[in-house]
């Protein structure tokens, strides 16, 4: 685990773990938000958060905290509990990344076993960005975990997850058909050479709801931003075809690492 600092920005700093950059921090602004798919986190969770009333957001995965961060700068009364299993994680965080652990309800250990003892309908918004190396552990994907997800979600609530695929998108692909047999409403998030013909690697987010998304909103928030390259897919028809013959990840069955590879 290492702390990099940014050469063009004296505030910046990248958290890197198992030699793969984690997160990216401006120490001076927590508004802002280096990576893409962190961005898309932010379009994602807009409606969650927005309107009257201090929003809840779980975090499943704390990494440097940079989305926890934003949402307390960006939607002021947010309350924040997040789900670490790693105590060096939060230490780095709090002596090398600014981190006040005092600002969020920070609950060490495994995010599926710490889920189990929330409450339900306690929040408007779920994160999932949890990595072991390049993937996220199998048992944060699978229909059970899901499950769990959406029994602390309130009714309009949202669960927004990163993933990191290879070429064919076969775990992102499971995912989705995963998160379909839970909510009705999903949307995936990635760029067009990602989503191309055969797939490319990189990150995708993924978003879900039991209300309807308003996948054409999204877009725009996102073209706002300069993202030109982001594609949307949220019609039942393109999502049929993106999780065609994708297996549903359960406890039994979720050979993630496999599906990476593969």
């Amino acid at each position: 685990m290492a702390v990099v600092a940014d050469r063009g920005n004296m505030d910046g700093r990248t958290l890197v773990l198992d030699r793969l950059r984690h997160a990216y921090i401006d120490l001076a602004d927590p508004t802002h938000l280096e990576f893409r798919y962190v961005r898309w986190f932010g379009d994602a969770s807009a409606e969650a958060v927005a309107g009257p009333g201090s929003p809840d957001v779980l975090h499943i995965g704390g990494g440097g905290f940079t989305f926890p961060r934003y949402l307390l700068a960006t939607a002021p009364g947010s309350r924040h509990t997040v789900l670490e299993l790693d105590p060096e994680v939060l230490d780095v965080a709090r002596t090398q990344l600014g981190l006040d652990p005092d600002t969020l309800d920070i609950r060490l250990g495994d995010a599926r076993t710490g889920i189990a003892t929330l409450p339900g309908a306690g929040f408007d918004l779920v994160v999932g960005d949890a990595f072991a190396g390049l993937s996220v552990p199998w048992h944060l994907t699978t229909t059970e975990l899901l499950a769990e997800i959406e029994r602390v979600l309130r009714p309009g609530g949202r669960y927004v997850m990163n993933l990191i695929d290879g070429p064919g998108l076969r775990f992102a692909r499971a995912e989705t058909a995963t998160l379909r047999t839970i909510w009705d409403h999903v949307a995936v998030i990635a760029t067009a050479s990602t989503l191309g013909s055969g797939g490319g690697a990189g990150n995708i987010v993924l978003l879900a709801s039991d209300r309807p998304i308003d996948a054409a909103g999204l877009r725009l928030r996102i073209a706002a931003e300069g993202d030109v390259d982001a594609e949307v897919l949220a019609a039942d028809g393109d999502l049929d075809a993106f999780t065609a013959g994708a297996p549903v990840l359960t406890d039994d069955f979720a050979p993630v690492d496999q599906l990476l590879v593969r």
